[in-house]
C-alpha cells in the first residue's frame, strides 16, 4: 500500500486542475516534503517574453500544498512568499523542493527551492500553513 504522503497527495493532484495545467509531474514526495517538476510553456509567458511571475509562484505553492498535506492533516497557507531570482524563458524545465522547517499542531513553515535545468535557483519561496483539526479521508 502506498504511504499515507502518496495517498493524500494523489487526491490532491488528481483534483486540482490548476496544477495538471501547468503540467506539474510528481518526482518524489514524503512527510513533510515534494519535488515536482514542469516546463515553461509559451502561454505562460508574460509581455517581456519571459514567464509570468506567478508561474513560479504557482509551481511553488503547489509544492508547499502537497508537502503541507503530506501528514494527513488538513492544511491551507496563511502567509506566503517569493523572491525571484532569474527570468525564466519558453523551454525551461523547473524543479521545486518543498522541505518542512518547523511543525507544531497549528503551525507549519516550509521553504520551497525551485532551480531551472541547469540547477540555478530560479526562486525562494516561504509559506506558512494552519494546520486545521479535520483528517484527509483517504
Amino acid at each position: 500500500m502506498a504511504s499515507l504522503a502518496t495517498r493524500v497527495i494523489d487526491k490532491m493532484y488528481n483534483n486540482d486542475p490548476f496544477s495538471l495545467w501547468l503540467g506539474i509531474e510528481r518526482i518524489a514526495e514524503g512527510p513533510g516534503t515534494c519535488t515536482l517538476k514542469m516546463t515553461v510553456r509559451k502561454e505562460m509567458l508574460n509581455g517581456f517574453g519571459i514567464a509570468h511571475g506567478g508561474i513560479t509562484y504557482s509551481f511553488a505553492d503547489s509544492a508547499l500544498a502537497f508537502a503541507c498535506n503530506s501528514h494527513g492533516r488538513k492544511s491551507v497557507s496563511v502567509e506566503t512568499s517569493i523572491s525571484h531570482t532569474k527570468a525564466l524563458k519558453e523551454g525551461d524545465i523547473l524543479t521545486a523542493v518543498a522541505t518542512e522547517e518547523s511543525l507544531s499542531n497549528k503551525i507549519g513553515v516550509y521553504h520551497v527551492k525551485v532551480t531551472d535545468q541547469d540547477d540555478t535557483i530560479v526562486g525562494l519561496f516561504k509559506g506558512t500553513v494552519y494546520r486545521t483539526s479535520k483528517e484527509w479521508e483517504i
